[in-house]
């Protein structure tokens, strides 16, 4: 049995007690609150909302916030079969969490229930609900996985404009497909920077159809083998296909505009491209300086609005990636569906259409334009595409050949474009949504 520590008290006149170090798991449970509250109510991005706390405290209520965000509707259909009123924020959210650790998490029901009103009693005024969240607790654990069993997962976790919209793009059963796939996170999937040594490296990981590597577990990523050398870097199978796209790019002038955080600007200069990195934050570029620091690669960069900026020259080829809605990256994004406001899509198509119209002046005749985005709906993709022909008639299409890139051919579309989505794959654990189409202007 242990015995309990006697410490001092840490309660000032008229105010609560400091007991974060004392109570195990609290310190990562506010953290959680914390995330899941600037998502919900704030519309803030999860991996941006900053927390107090240990790497490992973080790492928890990361992961904390993760499983309540992407299990919300089934949470919250559960939370109504023992609550008669939703209490407002953040007592609501406490509630979820809980619910989320004693449903999927399998955080032990007594440590659930005791950390869930700890914190109901650490929020001003709201002591009153600490019987309520006690008693729902204690009823949650009792009930709450055989409920959460009984339910449609797919259904209730999708956000009803995103199933609708991929329903209009792609059918329903494709968009439930995608759901379900939606419920998992997205495995580790790492580029080398020589693809011949793959075999060699001493990682845990399956070698894809695609060439990537995805592990086979989930391990602290700076601890692998080679990552202070520089072998590899982190970037899912789906992200590392666009830049294959420009053939032979060895000695080629290539400009990667919207190059943050950097994986396509990596593969380009390990094949040789003389790279010029370009990107509106001068925040996110510092992760592709890292990255080429860490890696010993080489790249120019830039930071400037490409709507703004004129190369000082021409290039042999240009890899847009542009600012999407990002749907593609579900899997690694639960907050997406969830965040306050939504997806402006008409802003993002129109921003997507400009970024193509003026990058595609600064090509040589001949010269290679790629487009991609991390998107699952049409509007940034296919029909983008579509659009662009349609406006520079001095561009063709060079359609993708899957023998060429490297790409399997079942991710490419009778155009001879890129597309995959979240459920392909579901066997081998599953893969980002991305789009891409190669253009080619006319000598």
């Amino acid at each position: 049995m242990r015995t309990p520590t006697k410490h001092k008290s840490n309660r000032k006149a008229g105010g609560k007690a400091k007991d974060d170090e004392v109570v195990p798991g609290l310190v990562a449970r506010q953290g959680a609150l914390h995330l899941i509250s600037a998502v919900l109510d704030r519309g803030d991005m999860l991996d941006e909302a900053g927390m107090r706390g240990s790497p490992a405290e973080r790492a928890e209520a990361h992961g904390l916030a993760d499983v309540t965000l992407r299990r919300l509707g089934q949470i919250d259909a559960v939370l109504e079969r023992f609550v008669d009123k939703m209490p407002k924020t953040p007592v609501s959210h406490i509630l979820r969490l809980m619910a989320a650790e004693l449903i999927f998490v399998g955080t032990a029901p007594h440590a659930a229930v005791d950390l869930g009103v700890r914190m109901v009693k650490r929020v001003r005024g709201a002591s009153k609900f600490s019987g309520m969240v006690n008693a729902v607790g204690r009823r949650l654990a009792e009930h709450g996985a055989e409920i959460a069993a009984g339910q449609d997962a797919a259904l209730l976790n999708a956000s009803d404009w995103l199933r609708e919209e991929l329903s209009a793009d792609w059918g329903g059963e494709a968009a439930r497909a995608m759901a379900v796939a939606h419920l998992t996170p997205a495995p580790h999937d790492l580029t080398l920077a020589n693809p011949a040594k793959a075999e060699a490296l001493p990682i845990e990981a399956t070698v894809l159809p695609s060439g990537s590597l995805r592990l086979t577990a989930r391990p602290q990523i700076s601890a692998l083998p080679g990552y202070n050398e520089g072998a590899w870097w982190l970037q899912d199978a789906a992200a590392a296909l666009p830049a294959r796209l420009i053939a032979q790019p060895d000695g080629k002038r290539v400009l990667d505009v919207c190059a943050a955080p950097g994986g396509k600007t990596l593969q380009l200069a390990a094949a040789g491209a003389q790279v010029t990195a370009l990107d509106i934050s001068a925040r996110r570029i510092e992760r592709v300086t890292e990255n080429l620091t860490r890696t010993g690669l080489t790249a120019e960069i830039v930071v400037a609005d490409a709507l703004g900026w004129t190369p000082p020259m021409l290039f042999d080829a240009i890899l847009l990636d542009a600012p999407c809605s990002s749907t593609g990256t579900i899997r690694r994004h639960p907050d997406l569906p969830r965040r306050q406001g939504g997806i402006d899509l008409a802003a993002l198509t129109t921003l997507q259409a400009r970024l193509l119209d003026r990058t595609a002046k600064w090509l040589v005749p001949g010269g290679v334009l790629v487009f991609c985005t991390c998107s699952l709906f049409k509007a940034e993709g296919e029909d983008q595409a579509h659009g662009f022909l349609e406006r520079n008639t001095d561009f063709e299409r060079a359609p993708i050949d899957p023998v060429e890139a490297g790409i399997p051919a079942e991710f490419i579309t009778s155009e001879g474009d890129l597309r995959t989505r979240p459920d392909f794959w579901a066997e081998l654990g599953g893969i980002d949504g991305f789009f891409a189409a190669r253009f080619r202007r006319k000598t």
